[in-house]
């Protein structure tokens, strides 16, 4: 998938486009700067400082085919594998427990082995797909019964998610936040945006509304520059764009869940929402070596909260019984919808995204949507 926002910002800034098939069947348009795939893998050979941005993680399998040796591949599959990333943070938060299993030994587990509360999710993973948070042994049954081969197949390649081999892992206590980022040319972080991740309940795993602010962004860059910024150390990472999953505690600790590398939120979702609503374009400021000034940004918006609804299909009814999905509705239960971004629940595994704008007299459309299962908005 591939934004408006995004094609725009290539076309603009006249950035360079690897000629893929997939990209090239994603945009038509000949007038982007299009480079081949041949001149594309030497440039970034003669200079692995070159920066590389995939907004899908689909990309990451043509960075394997194309620069398996590099650093670059080195880094993207210690961060994509997620016990790997563990063992790499090890130093960081060594009382932190995790374990490696395959599909057939989580169904072998002994419930009295087992540390509640924990997380189990897909080694390798991608949208949330395959995650649950088990507390106590009713948990466990129902985690159990969805982790199914059959009920784990996606539209996403093994590189992506892969569903063979699981990383069991502590709980960890305190508020979800996603960050894109980036490490400049000396491996200092440069975050571009903070974003509160709200669940519905404390067992609830699902995507649905990402909320950021001048507040939210302000009150957490520094502690999460200093973080982000060892985990970078570790890895050597430089000129490299990131989005990263972390838990913050009440006592202000944080704790990482993940980093996926070379991209910002999926979908074109968190690194256009500033763009789309503000006028603040992430991808410019990654390839222009840029830092963001939060008080220009958010100038007389300082009170606002910019959020994504990702419209997953929480209804219950199967795609093929769905006709319609009524935007017109959705926007009707907003106060100031910005964009709605329509995708077909026959090809994808969502109805689209939403971006809006929030005043904090107006937050419960943002607690209410997170709870709807969407019903209302259905043929």
């Amino acid at each position: 998938f591939v934004s408006d926002f995004l094609i725009d910002t290539l076309k603009t800034h006249h950035f360079q486009v690897v000629a893929t098939k997939v990209a090239k069947e994603l945009i038509t348009d000949e007038t982007l700067n299009w480079i081949s795939e041949a001149d594309a893998v030497t440039a970034l050979k003669n200079d692995p400082t070159m920066r590389l941005y995939a907004n899908s993680e689909n990309a990451l399998a043509w960075v394997e085919q194309h620069l398996g040796n590099s650093q670059l591949s080195q880094q993207i599959k210690v961060l994509k594998d997620k016990v790997k990333f563990r063992e790499l943070t090890q130093n960081l938060f060594p009382a932190f427990q995790f374990q490696k299993l395959t599909l057939a030994e989580v169904h072998q587990l002994s419930v009295e082995d087992l540390p509640f509360p924990f997380v189990i999710k897909p080694a390798v993973g991608f949208f949330s797909i395959g995650v649950h948070i088990v507390k106590n042994r009713e948990d466990w049954i129902i985690a159990k019964n969805e982790l199914q081969a059959e009920k784990l197949k996606s539209i996403f390649p093994k590189s992506v998610l892969n569903t063979s081999n699981f990383i069991i892992e502590a709980f960890i206590e305190g508020e979800e936040y996603a960050i894109d980022y980036y490490y400049d040319h000396n491996g200092e972080v440069v975050i571009l945006n903070v974003l509160h991740h709200l669940f519905s309940s404390g067992t609830d795993t699902s995507d649905r509304v990402y909320s950021t602010s001048k507040v939210i962004i302000e009150k957490h860059s520094d502690d999460l520059k200093n973080l982000l910024g060892k985990i970078g150390q570790q890895l050597n990472l430089k000129n490299f764009p990131a989005h990263a999953e972390v838990r913050i505690s009440d006592t202000g600790k944080i704790v990482p869940i993940e980093i996926n590398p070379l991209r910002f939120g999926g979908w074109c979702t968190t690194g256009d929402l500033l763009g789309l609503t503000l006028g603040f374009n992430a991808y410019q400021c990654f390839f222009d070596n840029n830092q963001p000034n939060w008080s220009t940004i958010f100038k007389g918006k300082e009170d606002k909260k910019y959020s994504i609804v990702i419209l997953n299909n929480s209804s219950g009814i199967e795609p093929a019984n769905i006709s319609a999905f009524d935007y017109a509705a959705l926007a009707n239960d907003f106060e100031n919808p910005v964009v709605i971004r329509k995708l077909d629940i026959h090809k994808f595994p969502v109805f689209g995204f939403l971006f809006t704008e929030t005043s904090p007299e107006n937050e419960h459309e943002l607690t209410s949507i997170l709870t709807s299962n969407l019903k209302k908005y259905l043929s």
